[in-house]
């Protein structure tokens, strides 16, 4: 046999061996090994929450390792991105990531425990959710439209409703009084249910809440349904147009689901979990679930889904700023 073809035999054998002995290749393929800790920054029951359950109980399928939900609950999710950030980059501790922690916070605060990108692997960005603009279904304003000539008409005498100062439902209200030029008064309360339950009992004009906190609301006919907050119309609600078509051109507020990891998360164990989550966000039974809430599924590259993590980052900092909203 020739000499150079020994050679390059010699050679691959060697570098085999040497991913062989690579501790992170060794890892890899053993992962998982033991329970992974899948961390919520909500209660119960919402749909972080929701998805995080399914994903998990899919994962656990798959791989014959429980996948515990982790309800980490306090300042404005701050807890729970911090005590991930702080876990061991190994992949048995993952974050069921959000609009409001991971993009909207950061432009909230002067001093975080944890850097909002430099901290977390993304994995994958799993769902949108839109968000709604509705009043009562016994308010006299009828459409989009009509909100915002009144609006314009009598500067500060609408008002709306949110889940509390620096949430996303003041941020959605923040951008739209920009970006049409009017002015709404925000009340705050402590919670997005309370703020729906205030606009139900006609005490606040409206609110920005997600399509699948209030969609029983608008089917028994308690909510009125005045704009899709989104570039696109919602399956769910064909017949609502968007702020965009209604003449608002460019609003779009979307929150978001993800799955993040400590940084420095052995990139194959990052695409290990990549590829179950999207091919779990595949099967019909989950995507059809997921789909009749009114979110839509996504499933996405690393790279993509940090690449918009940071665009939305910058995108609510500014309205933040511009709107002079701090929570330090």
């Amino acid at each position: 046999m020739r000499r150079d073809v020994w050679w390059w035999i010699g050679c691959s054998v060697v570098a085999f061996m040497g991913v062989l002995c690579d501790p992170a290749w060794v890892e890899a393929q053993a992962y998982p090994s033991k329970p992974i800790r899948f961390v919520v920054p909500y209660p119960p029951g919402g749909a972080s929450d929701v998805t995080a359950r399914v994903l998990g109980q899919k994962m656990t399928e798959a791989w014959g390792q429980s996948v515990v939900v982790e309800n980490r609950v306090g300042a404005n999710g701050i807890l729970a991105l911090e005590s991930v950030a702080k876990a061991s980059p190994d992949g048995y501790t993952i974050l069921m990531a959000n609009l409001g922690p991971n993009a909207i916070v950061p432009g909230l605060y002067s001093k975080l425990p944890f850097d909002p990108i430099k901290d977390f692997a993304p994995i994958t960005l799993t769902t949108l959710v839109p968000q709604l603009i509705v009043v009562s279904a016994e308010s006299d304003i009828k459409t989009f439209r009509e909100l915002i000539a009144r609006a314009k008409a009598k500067p500060g005498e609408l008002s709306y409703a949110s889940g509390g100062n620096g949430t996303a439902s003041q941020l959605a209200g923040e951008l739209l009084k920009s970006m049409a030029g009017v002015d709404f008064l925000h009340v705050p309360f402590k919670s997005d249910v309370q703020s729906t339950q205030e606009v139900l009992g006609g005490r606040v004009t409206m609110a920005f809440p997600t399509v699948i906190s209030v969609m029983p609301l608008i089917k028994a006919g308690r909510l009125r349904p005045l704009a899709v907050a989104t570039k696109q119309r919602v399956a769910i609600l064909p017949d609502v147009p968007t702020v965009s078509e209604s003449g608002v051109a460019g609003y779009d507020v979307v929150s978001w689901g993800g799955v993040m990891a400590p940084a420095n998360t052995p990139k194959d164990i990052i695409g290990k979990l990549n590829g179950e989550i999207i091919r779990i966000l595949k099967l019909p039974d989950v995507a059809e679930r997921i789909k009749s809430t009114g979110a839509e599924i996504v499933g996405s590259t690393p790279a993509e889904f940090g690449a918009y993590v940071q665009s939305e980052i910058a995108k609510w900092g500014k309205v933040a700023k511009e709107a002079n909203i701090r929570l330090d």
